[in-house]
């Protein structure tokens, strides 16, 4: 990715470095809406009316099981936003400049997307599927049973009752949906800041946090079923992709793939922006630094 405005590629270790920062950040900071959007998704009794409202949801929740509530499964899902977008922005960024026209240092539209999809299923394979299973679980467990006492506790009781295979209960809907999802928001913010380095448009925080708001949007209405589908393979129990498809069409038809837009767009939309505002932050601070460190390293062996 190019940075700042400049041509200077980033290095891998701070593409590595910045990416679980800003996975970080983005994952706690935005982790109410996630958990709203969660529990919409998970199965409700029927005849149970499910708010569209993320806000109220929210409020909701608070009011009946107080704040820890809003934050059941955060700690998993923010430990694997670190490796998931750690590892999305190292990809990413290697796979991009290996596509980049010489001259220009800027991409395709399809190659930005086709950047984005290897990162997604890099990420879905190494990260996030475990992760996204134990913060599904966790909430899912919050509504009923309450099994699991906290996000190591619910690791131990999946992996002694199915093995590595319950932890990656819905690779299938995960990986689907990483890889449109990536493909989607960091082709579409490089797409919008290759089209304004282009036109010598300035790169600031307002400029990158309207561009991953807008890629954000774009993301959610384009790989709704799959988060939908990932959700509901990933509940406490857990149930396979081809299940999890049926019991959502059984109960709510075609349109119950997309069930929790509104939830999720409220997340991304957010978290599309402090993600790409707190990755460019994160390279301007880390890359001086690592440029520093790497010249003295040089100066030493010569």
């Amino acid at each position: 990715m190019v940075v700042g405005g400049n041509d200077r590629s980033t290095p891998a270790v701070v593409s590595l470095v910045a990416g679980g920062i800003a996975g970080g950040v983005e994952g706690f900071l935005s982790y109410p809406f996630e958990f709203a959007k969660t529990r919409v998704q998970l199965r409700a009794e029927k005849g149970q009316p499910t708010p569209r409202n993320p806000f109220l949801v929210v409020i909701q929740v608070y009011q009946r099981e107080g704040l820890r509530a809003l934050y059941k499964g955060c700690g998993a899902l923010v430990f694997g936003s670190v490796g998931k977008d750690a590892v999305r922005f190292l990809f990413f960024d290697q796979i991009k400049e290996s596509f980049a026209d010489p001259a220009t240092g800027t991409l395709s539209p399809g190659r930005n997307l086709l950047a984005g999809m290897t990162a997604g299923v890099v990420a879905s394979i190494t990260a996030v599927t475990p992760t996204e299973r134990i913060k599904t679980a966790l909430i899912d467990d919050a509504r009923n049973e309450k099994r699991f006492r906290s996000g190591l506790h619910a690791t131990r009781v999946i992996w002694k009752e199915n093995g590595i295979l319950g932890l990656y209960r819905g690779f299938a809907g995960t990986t689907l949906k990483q890889a449109s999802a990536t493909a989607f928001r960091m082709g579409t913010y490089n797409i919008l800041k290759d089209y304004e380095k282009k036109r010598d448009m300035s790169q600031n925080t307002a400029v990158n946090f309207a561009n991953g708001s807008v890629a954000g949007v774009i993301t959610t209405l384009a790989t709704q079923p799959f988060d939908v589908i990932k959700t509901r393979s990933q509940s406490a129990r857990g149930t396979s992709t081809l299940e999890a498809t049926k019991s959502i069409l059984l109960d709510y038809g075609i349109r119950g793939f997309w069930k929790g837009t509104t939830m999720r767009l409220g997340r991304t939309v957010f978290s599309g922006g402090i993600l790409f505002t707190s990755y460019e932050a994160a390279v301007k601070v880390i890359l001086p630094m690592y440029s520093g460190a790497k010249h003295t390293k040089d100066a030493d062996a010569e």
